[in-house]
């Protein structure tokens, strides 16, 4: 297993693709991971936009994608965190959480939101998140659409992680 966070022009293609293979996200939801790849690649670390990719087998096996949230002092958000789905149920998600979360330590951050969506189709990435420490912070009722809730998680993180 190596771990890499340098982003590459070809992680918009790898991106898509690990994204595109969980069959959890829309196609627009896809296009929007990959902006953040390109966002990166544009403007570097003044993006805001922080990565881990994970490889495994000789391919990208999966990835994270954090970074701090304007306007707050240690507050961070992990945008994405998404395993291919031939990887999936190995730990390779909870090793790109802890990773993720060891950066944003470094990186002076106490606490990380993630967000999901409420319906039925997500309750094992809310069980997912919940495995890894996070706690409900909000939900906002119809979201997303009607039926469709905005559940919030957040994990504060120990000052002297690392």
């Amino acid at each position: 297993m190596n771990l890499r966070t340098e982003v590459r022009p070809d992680d918009r293609d790898i991106v898509r693709d690990i994204v595109e293979s969980t069959g959890y996200f829309t196609a627009a939801e896809a296009d929007v991971a990959v902006e953040l790849v390109d966002e990166r690649l544009t403007k570097g670390l003044g993006s805001g936009y922080h990565f881990v990719f994970l490889e495994l087998q000789g391919s990208t096996a999966g990835y994270a994608c954090y970074g701090p949230i304007a306007c707050t002092v240690h507050s961070f958000d992990l945008y994405w965190i998404a395993v291919r789905r031939e990887f999936q149920n190995r730990g390779l998600g909870k090793q790109l959480v802890r990773i993720s979360e060891d950066e944003i330590c470094r990186l002076g951050g106490r606490r990380v939101y993630a967000e999901t969506s409420g319906r039925e189709q997500y309750v094992s990435t809310r069980q997912f998140y919940e495995r890894c420490g996070y706690n409900v912070a909000a939900v906002l009722t119809d979201f997303y659409d009607f039926h469709d809730d905005k559940v919030v998680y957040v994990k504060v993180l120990p000052q002297h992680r690392l």
